[in-house]
């Protein structure tokens, strides 16, 4: 792994030698184990501990497949589903791992007692298999997580609906938390160059998700003007929503969970910002009870900060919790989009307020490539920025996925994996310049 480094780290290196660096024969990764997955029974969710389940592993380099890419990873970060992974819910990964096994004699692969998880990185491609023309050994890179065969006309129109789409990662095995990950080079877009490695492997995942669930004509279709609801609007997924809803002229509704997390929304430049446990909104009554006069409490606390407008979009992600609510204050023929559930899958809402009003529900999940080139293009331009709050080393990705279990953290957490420090990586000096600000926004709270 060294000789991979110096050769990353040398600027005199060429395609060539990177295509003739010998590849290791293992390498370290962040694995959960298919024999522990009993080892959180009966805790509630909270109870549950990543830094339990998640191992630091030596493990063996993957066979490299037609229309594949091994990459070196130099930074990777936790997501959610890396959070899920670690505590078997809403049910074990190996399942996937399995049955994704069973497709085909290469697919066998990924069905391993260890499951390595991380759904992204930014790295410099080592080798690409056969078929793949468009990248080459030393191209530096970030991966999206999408993972289709595309063998169905189904996902042909539109990739995410490819019967045999998963999530690298998550559904697939050889993820991007460690020092080499395989992909399909479909996943692969160009490194934004004014960024470090840690900042590039940041926004992935909940920027390309971000940008279909509320921009692309697949998700909400936003447009100049739209009032959009922005639940948890600087955390992950929601810091992209809210830049996404700035940038193009839309007027962002953020749910912040503390007056500290409001001030990060105004620095992205929001102004209409609700602190739902300062001001005290209870959904719920119970845990089977809602409570409809919350609803209208939280509806005219909208139309304060709208001029008294209703909701054209619901940017949805914590689900059981705030679901309700979501589609009762959507205006008439307005559009609720939903992805994750992080509170809960079981959503429950008053069906006259969908139906009567026109309102609509859209199912949003992650993107497909053309969505996930756009997002990155998007961060490449200065456009979007990064929400990295803070980096850890390999060896603490389980308290990294703890502090995001435990909603600890501000926009997203980082996790270096072969860089050896912070802030490497940069080749655009004058717009990173440009930019700084923005790029350490979340790092300055």
């Amino acid at each position: 792994m060294k000789d991979i480094l110096d050769a990353i780290q040398s600027p005199d290196s060429t395609p060539a030698d990177f295509a003739a660096l010998p590849l290791p024969e293992s390498y370290r990764a962040i694995t959960v184990h298919k024999d522990e997955t009993e080892m959180f029974a009966g805790m509630t969710t909270r109870e549950k501990d990543p830094r339990k389940s998640i191992h630091l592993d030596e493990v063996p380099l993957p066979e490299l497949g037609p229309g594949e890419a091994l990459v070196a990873v130099m930074a990777s970060s936790v997501n959610y589903n890396s959070v899920w992974t670690s505590i078997f819910e809403p049910l074990s990964t190996f399942g996937f791992l399995e049955r994704y096994g069973r497709t085909s004699e290469l697919a066998k692969r990924h069905d391993l007692p260890y499951h390595i998880i991380g759904s992204d990185l930014a790295g410099v491609v080592l080798r690409t298999g056969p078929g793949v023309n468009a990248w080459q050994p030393g191209d530096e890179v970030v991966a999206h997580c999408l993972s289709v065969e595309l063998e169905s006309s189904d996902g042909h129109n539109d990739t995410m609906l490819d019967p045999e789409q998963r999530i690298w990662g998550f559904e697939t095995n050889f993820g991007g938390l460690a020092e080499v990950a395989l992909v399909k080079s479909n996943q692969l877009m160009p490194k934004p160059g004014h960024l470090s490695w840690e900042e590039a492997a940041a926004p992935g995942l909940v920027n390309s998700t971000a940008y279909r669930q509320l921009v692309s004509r697949n998700g909400a279709g936003m447009k100049q003007g739209d009032n959009v609801l922005i639940w948890g609007a600087s955390g992950g997924l929601g810091s992209y929503a809210t830049q996404f809803a700035l940038a193009g002229g839309a007027n962002p509704i953020c749910v912040v969970s503390s007056p500290q997390k409001a001030e990060i929304c105004r620095a992205m430049g929001a102004e209409a910002i609700i602190d739902r446990n300062a001001e005290g909104y209870k959904f719920w009554k119970d845990e089977n009870t809602q409570d409809p006069k919350e609803w209208k409490r939280f509806g005219k606390r909208i139309r304060e900060l709208t001029g008294g407008e209703d909701i054209d979009i619901v940017f949805e992600h914590p689900g059981r919790e705030t679901f309700g609510a979501s589609v009762f204050v959507t205006r008439k023929g307005g559009t609720i989009t939903t992805c994750a559930s992080t509170s809960g899958y079981m959503h429950e809402y008053d069906n006259r307020y969908l139906w009567m009003s026109l309102k609509r529900i859209i199912g949003s999940h992650f993107a497909n490539y053309r969505e996930a080139w756009e997002a990155n293009r998007l961060i490449a331009k200065g456009k979007i920025h990064p929400t990295l709050s803070k980096v850890y080393s390999l060896e603490e990705t389980g308290q990294a996925a703890f502090d995001v279990h435990r909603n600890l953290h501000q926009g997203k957490v980082g996790v270096l994996c072969l860089a050896p420090e912070e802030g490497l990586g940069v080749r655009d000096e004058e717009k990173r310049a440009q930019h700084i600000d923005a790029i350490n926004r979340f790092r300055n709270i």
